[in-house]
C-alpha cells in the first residue's frame, strides 16, 4: 500500500469515529458543536499520558482508553448544565465549551501551550482500522438495542417517550457522555497518528466539519454517520485526481467550490441526510419481496 493511500485511510478512520462522536447525541435529539472540545481534551490527555519527555510515559494501549475515559467523565459533569439549554442554545453552548476549553489548553505550559505537545508512540492504520470497525459496530449494536429505541424515540418526540416511560435526561446524558468517550478516543489517536497536537487543529471549523458529517448523512441511522465521513473525506481527493488526470486547472483549482456545490444540492434534495429509516425500509422490503 502507498503512503498516500494509507494516509487518506487513516484520516478516514479518524474522520468516521470523530461522525459517530456527534452522532450519538444527535441521534437522541442533541446537535453538538463541541467536537473540537472533545477531541482537544482526548488529545492532549493522550499525549501527556503517553509522553516520556512531560509526561507519564504510559504505553499506548493504556493511555488511548484512558484519555477516551476521563473525556467521558467531562461531558459526564457537562452535560446537566448543557443540557437544560435546547435548539440553537444548545448548539451555542456545546461551541462555547469548545472554546474554553481550547483557551485553557492554549495557557497551559504542561502541555506546551500554543507551541503543541509531542507524543511518543505511533498509531498506524493497523491500529485505527480495527478501533474504527470497533466504533461502526458498537454504533450499530447500540442504535438497536432497548436503550438505542429510547434514543430514536426521544429523538422523534420526547412528549411522546416520556408518556412511555422513557427516562428523556438520563438517555441524554447517556447519548452524550459517549459521544464525549468517542470524542476522547478521536483525539487520543490523532495525536498518536501523527506524534504531535496543537489546539489549532481543532477549531471552530473542525467542530462545524463534524456536524456536517452527521447531518448531511443522517442521523436516523447509524449508517449515516460513516457515509457523511465518506463523502468529506472522499469526495474533495476524487476531484483533486480528476482535474489532475483531465489536466484540467479549473477542476483542481475549484474542486472545493465544486466540492461546496455539492453539499448544497445534497441538502436540498436529501434535507434529512443521505440515508434515512425509509430508505432503508424500502431497500430491505424490496429485498424481501424479489425472492417471492
Amino acid at each position: 500500500m502507498s503512503g498516500y493511500l494509507s494516509a487518506q485511510l487513516s484520516i478516514l478512520c479518524l474522520n468516521i469515529i470523530i461522525a459517530y462522536a456527534i452522532f450519538l447525541p444527535a441521534a437522541s435529539g442533541q446537535l453538538n458543536l463541541g467536537a473540537g472540545g472533545f477531541a482537544i481534551i482526548g488529545g492532549y490527555i493522550g499525549g501527556w499520558l503517553n509522553s516520556s519527555y512531560d509526561g507519564l510515559g504510559m504505553i499506548m494501549p493504556l493511555s488511548v482508553p484512558l484519555a477516551a475515559l476521563f473525556t467521558a467523565a467531562i461531558a459526564f459533569l457537562l452535560s446537566f448544565p448543557i443540557l437544560r439549554t435546547r435548539g440553537v442554545y444548545m448548539v451555542l453552548a456545546t461551541f462555547a465549551f469548545a472554546e474554553v476549553v481550547a483557551g485553557i489548553v492554549l495557557n497551559l505550559e504542561v502541555v506546551g501551550g500554543a507551541a503543541g505537545f509531542p507524543v511518543d508512540s505511533h498509531a498506524d492504520l493497523g491500529v485505527l482500522a480495527p478501533v474504527t470497525c470497533g466504533v461502526v459496530v458498537f454504533s450499530w449494536y447500540l442504535l438497536n438495542t432497548r436503550f438505542g429505541l429510547a434514543m430514536r424515540s426521544v429523538h422523534d418526540d420526547e412528549n411522546v417517550a416520556t408518556l412511555f416511560g422513557i427516562n428523556v435526561r438520563r438517555v441524554r446524558v447517556a447519548a452524550f457522555t459517549l459521544g464525549g468517550l468517542l470524542g476522547g478516543l478521536y483525539g487520543a489517536l490523532y495525536g498518536h497518528q501523527y506524534n504531535y497536537i496543537e489546539v489549532q487543529n481543532w477549531n471552530v471549523l473542525f467542530s462545524i466539519y463534524v456536524l456536517l458529517y452527521v447531518l448531511l448523512g443522517g442521523t436516523q441511522t447509524p449508517f449515516g454517520p460513516l457515509l457523511g465521513a465518506l463523502f468529506f473525506t472522499v469526495v474533495p481527493e476524487l476531484l483533486r485526481s480528476l482535474g489532475e488526470s483531465l489536466n484540467s486547472e479549473l477542476i483542481a483549482d475549484g474542486r472545493f467550490a465544486i466540492f461546496g456545490a455539492l453539499i448544497v444540492l445534497m441538502m436540498v434534495f436529501r434535507p434529512e441526510g443521505i440515508v434515512t429509516r425509509t430508505l432503508l425500509e424500502r431497500v430491505s422490503g424490496r429485498r424481501t419481496a424479489e425472492p417471492n
